[in-house]
C-alpha cells in the first residue's frame, strides 16, 4: 500500500445523525484558505474548526488526522478543476488548438489562484510529510501530463508533428513554464499556453 493510499481523502462515515454536507464544505474551504496562508505545518485544526463554525471533535469525526483533512481538501480542488474544463473534448480540436488546451490544463493555478503557493509548500514538506507531494503527483500532476502526452502521441501517430518529437520532454517543458513564469513574476500567466505553443510548435510540426 502506498503512502497516498493510507491517506484518507474522504471523511469517515459512521452511525448516527445524517452528515451535514454544508458543514463538510465549510471545513474544506477553511482548510484550503489556511493552507494557502499558513502552509501545512502551521495550520491549526482549532482555527479551521472555528472558521467553519464547528468544533474540533466534529472535525475529527469526519477526518481523524490533519493529513486526512488536507488530502480531502486537495481532492476537492482536483475535482473542481476537472469540472471547470471546457465541455468540448480536446480530441475534437484542431491539432494546434488541442496542444494549447492541453498545455493550459497543466497550469497549477487553472482553478485556484493560490495553487503555486501550495505547490511550493508541499515541495518544502517533501521530507517531513511526503504523502502530500505523493497526492499532488498522483492525482494532479501525472494525469495532466499524461493528457498532454496523449495529445502529442496522437498528433505524432497522425503525422501532424514530427516522428522524432520527444513527447515526454515537450510535456515537461510545458509544465515547467508555469513555475518559471511564477518565479519571474511575469504578469500575464494566462497567456503561457499560447506563448509556449508559439515557441515549440514550429519545431515540432511535420513537414508538408
Amino acid at each position: 500500500m502506498t503512502r497516498t493510499a493510507r491517506a484518507k481523502s474522504a471523511p469517515a462515515v459512521g452511525p448516527g445523525r445524517p452528515r451535514d454536507t454544508d458543514l463538510d464544505t465549510a471545513i474544506i474551504h477553511a482548510t484550503r484558505q489556511r493552507l494557502a496562508e499558513q502552509g501545512y505545518s502551521q495550520i491549526s485544526l482549532s482555527e479551521i474548526a472555528a472558521a467553519a463554525g464547528t468544533t474540533r471533535p466534529s472535525l475529527y469525526r469526519r477526518w481523524p488526522t490533519k493529513l486526512d483533512l488536507v488530502v480531502a481538501a486537495l481532492e476537492w480542488g482536483f475535482r473542481a478543476q476537472t469540472d471547470s474544463y471546457p465541455t468540448e473534448a480536446i480530441s475534437e480540436l484542431e491539432p494546434r488548438e488541442a496542444f494549447i488546451e492541453a498545455i493550459r490544463r497543466l497550469d497549477p493555478a487553472y482553478f485556484n489562484a493560490d495553487a503555486m503557493l501550495l505547490m511550493g509548500n508541499f515541495m518544502g514538506e517533501a521530507r517531513r510529510t511526503p504523502e502530500l507531494l505523493d497526492v499532488v503527483r498522483e492525482r494532479a500532476v501525472n494525469p495532466r501530463l499524461a493528457q498532454l502526452e496523449a495529445v502529442l502521441l496522437k498528433l505524432r501517430e497522425d503525422g501532424r508533428i514530427r516522428a522524432d518529437t520527444d513527447v515526454r520532454t515537450v510535456a515537461t517543458l510545458c509544465f515547467g513554464a508555469y513555475f518559471a513564469t511564477f518565479l519571474r513574476e511575469d504578469a500575464d500567466h494566462r497567456a503561457i499556453a499560447e506563448r509556449v505553443c508559439d515557441t515549440l510548435w514550429p519545431s515540432m510540426v511535420a513537414d508538408g
